[in-house]
């Protein structure tokens, strides 16, 4: 059953995205659609996942991350009748440094994890990110993975 379920989903376009954790809150982006998004993005031609995932948070945002575990899995529906499979892993900061939002994105905050909600900020935010979310808090802190570790 669990090999069908993958077989279906990879049938679908797909997205990294990452649950950065910091100091009690996790990076948030307001979207094109007015939704809450994580960081992260599609892989380029022969681009792993730990790959993609590090350079599409430094594109979106300015950050350094460590991909850490592997989180979550689903097919998100982005536009009526349009699914992409994300693949969600948890990230830490690379280091200290200032957050800028990208031209992808509206807006970038940090939100404390005591704040979220399926809408907060004029927002919503999605389900499958945020069980990821609540995922990546309960986890005890894991050793980062090397960017190969996990492949397309």
């Amino acid at each position: 059953m669990q090999r069908a379920k993958i077989g279906r989903m990879s049938a679908y376009p797909l997205s990294i995205k990452g649950v950065v954790l910091h100091r009690g809150r996790v990076l948030l982006l307001v979207n094109e659609r007015g939704e809450w998004d994580l960081p992260g993005g599609r892989p380029d031609p022969g681009e792993d996942h730990g790959a993609t995932l590090m350079r599409e948070v430094r594109e979106e945002t300015g950050l350094d991350v460590r991909v850490g575990e592997w989180l979550d899995e689903h097919l998100f529906e982005v536009l009526p009748q349009r699914f992409v499979r994300i693949v969600v892993y948890v990230c830490t900061l690379g280091g200290e440094m200032p957050v800028a939002v990208s031209h992808e994105h509206q807006e970038i905050r940090w939100v404390p994890v005591a704040d979220l909600a399926e809408t907060f900020g004029g927002y919503r935010l999605p389900s499958g990110y945020l069980g990821a979310i609540r995922q990546a808090i309960c986890q005890p802190p894991l050793p980062s993975l090397s960017p190969s570790t996990r492949e397309v």
